[in-house]
């Protein structure tokens, strides 16, 4: 099945993106079938090839969901956005509140007496160092 999707081709923290239509199981950077445009997110300036878009789309090529977003408010299609689904950025957040769950759960089950054995501390002795005069 044929995708009309982002490629990204830009530099470290500048990103652009060609539109490109390819087959969906080769990644996104890959070979592609036919580039239908360019997209540049920072001043949101898209270079469309709407006849091929067009053409491509009836042949049944699917479209990425913000590929689908970017098309509709250029109106190249109609329809309503889609919702595109972000990754969470905190996952140390929630690395720690499942910790917070794990050391609760022993308190909740307080049905059997606890018994704790005091373990034996370890002296330290301190060696006395002999005293040495030094005399000139």
């Amino acid at each position: 099945m044929l995708t009309i999707r982002f490629a990204r081709v830009g530099k470290n923290k500048r990103a652009q993106f060609q539109i490109v239509l390819q087959e969906h199981t080769i990644a996104p950077g890959g070979r592609h079938v036919e580039v239908l445009g360019s997209y540049d997110p920072h001043s949101k300036k898209a270079v469309l090839k709407e006849e091929k878009i067009k053409s491509w789309i009836s042949k049944g090529a699917k479209l990425s969901d913000t590929v689908h977003n970017l098309f509709v408010s250029k109106g190249i299609i109609s329809g309503e956005k889609r919702k595109v689904k972000l990754p969470k950025k905190e996952v140390a957040a929630e690395a720690i509140a499942s910790e917070a769950k794990e050391e609760k759960k022993p308190e909740e089950n307080k049905s059997e007496p606890e018994i704790k054995k005091e373990e034996p501390k370890a002296e330290v002795k301190e060696e006395k160092k002999p005293e040495v005069d030094i005399q000139k």
